[in-house]
């Protein structure tokens, strides 16, 4: 895989408990929202995709405490992978562990135009608190912004604004920090005061409701580029705008 032609998708939901059913919802939401997709292979070691026959049975049964292994297309020139992994409770809001879907996509034409509808089908499904798609490279930008010493600068050499480490707030449902595309459960978009129709215009131009009352909102139009100048004048308005992402609000 391409990895700088890769698009991540990542939500934070409530721990997953073994055998559950969150699983299905899960990855019948991303099958669901792009056309053509088959997560019925897992992987064997090395890395070879095997074929799942009954895919749903094995999915279940195969789902523990806090999370589930890599199901993915089979296919090894434009791989679609999803699994869900345990994130600790020493590093969650609020010492609860949670658990964190991750998922790979290449940054094709048909990801690209779907998206939006397969970060809603996996947030939605998992019941997540707030999640995010983005192009590879996200994490290296977010991690210059989190807050790790009280006498730090207060902006990354971009202009961003430092964050706190997730661990130091007490919401899970407050957004740890901005992606291309955003997820934001009701509850998520209530913590930081979205919508309001007059301030937030703009970003609703880019944004859809989901049917449990979150919201999946796009900061661009192409997929996000800390490299250029109108991308990151989008983010560091969106920051401004919403100080109780990534607990500025308090801190």
């Amino acid at each position: 895989m391409n990895r700088r032609r890769t698009l991540t998708l990542i939500v934070y939901a409530p721990a997953l408990a073994e055998n559950e059913g969150r699983t299905l919802s899960i990855v019948h939401g991303m099958e669901q929202a792009l056309p053509g997709l088959s997560l019925a292979w897992r992987l064997a070691e090395g890395g070879h995709p095997v074929a799942l026959p009954h895919r749903d049975v094995w999915l279940v049964e195969k789902t523990e405490a806090g999370g589930f292994p890599i199901v993915c297309n089979g296919d090894a020139r434009s791989p679609v992978m999803v699994s869900g992994r345990v994130r600790s409770g020493l590093l969650s809001p609020g010492g609860q562990s949670q658990t964190e879907i991750h998922a790979d996509l290449p940054m094709d034409e048909p990801s690209l135009v779907a998206a939006a509808a397969l970060l809603e089908g996996v947030a939605e499904g998992a019941r997540a608190f707030w999640g995010h798609v983005s192009p590879y490279g996200y994490g290296s930008e977010v991690a210059r912004q989190f807050r790790r010493s009280p006498h730090g600068p207060e902006r990354t050499p971009r202009g961003l604004p430092m964050i706190n480490l997730p661990e130091k707030s007490s919401r899970p449902e407050a957004p740890y920090f901005l992606g291309w595309m955003n997820y934001w459960s009701a509850a998520g978009a209530k913590a930081i005061g979205f919508p309001d129709p007059t301030r937030d215009s703009e970003l609703l131009t880019r944004a859809r409701g989901t049917p449990s009352g979150g919201w999946v909102v796009k900061l661009t139009d192409s997929p996000l580029d800390y490299d250029n100048p109108a991308h990151l004048e989008v983010l560091k308005r969106t920051y401004e705008r919403f100080p109780e992402i990534g607990g500025r609000a308090a801190s």
